[in-house]
């Protein structure tokens, strides 16, 4: 009985100590590398800016066909001055969620930045980085700016909803309603809630409310 009484506290003192050190030390460095790896991005798009277009209109690329393609670089002033995270084709945890160069999914399927229907992205809550711990403290109004190669879309949350992990119409082009066809241009944040928990999932709905092309330098106070 001794010996299986310290075996199980062996075993209760790993499993801690492995959390521990991956809340404590794996996740702030993939964190702060997952932010440097946007900030890289997003430079570089910017020295490569094309010449601003007399009268700009909202360009739409079309979806990589390869996995883990980089689609954009998101910033969420609300979770942080400096928060920024890399946003790569498809949700595949090892090449992209768990990813210290990205930590956002795209859907695959689901429409591209700008676009009208639903650019509908995923991240973790907590671990790997924690792209989207702070989900929950967006307010109405609040900017999500995607940057791609052609300039900043910045759409303004809207609300949050709490659905069952099989709740997959929230992907659909008009969310919860399947074949109804789309006539704004929304993006829809997806996340595990509560925090180190998976039992449900949070949502969060924004839609476009501008344009700026690269060439015209970053949105104010961005």
């Amino acid at each position: 009985m001794r010996a299986v009484a310290a075996l199980l506290v062996l075993s209760g003192a790993v499993v801690l100590g492995v959390q521990g050190w991956q809340l404590l030390v794996v996740t702030p460095r993939a964190a702060d590398a997952q932010a440097e790896a946007a900030r890289a991005v997003s430079a570089d798009w910017s020295r490569r800016a094309p010449t601003p277009s007399a009268a700009p209109t909202i360009p739409v690329r079309a979806e990589p066909t390869t996995d883990g393609a980089t689609i954009a670089v998101i910033r969420v002033p609300r979770f942080g001055r400096d928060w920024s995270r890399v946003v790569r084709q498809g949700v595949d945890e090892a090449e992209v969620l768990n990813s210290v160069t990205a930590g956002v999914g795209h859907y695959v399927h689901t429409a591209m930045p700008g676009a009208v229907g639903n650019f509908a992205i995923a991240g973790h809550d907590t671990g790997w980085g924690n792209a989207f711990l702070h989900v929950a403290d967006l307010r109405v109004g609040d900017r999500i700016v995607v940057q791609t190669a052609d300039g900043w879309y910045t759409y303004r949350f809207r609300n949050l909803q709490w659905v069952l992990p099989t709740a997959t119409q929230v992907l659909e082009p008009v969310p919860g309603r399947p074949g109804v066809r789309a006539a704004q241009r929304l993006i829809t944040l997806t996340t595990c809630d509560p925090p180190y928990d998976a039992k449900e999932r949070l949502i969060a709905y924004g839609l476009l409310q501008a344009f700026r092309p690269t060439a015209d330098g970053p949105p104010p106070g961005l």
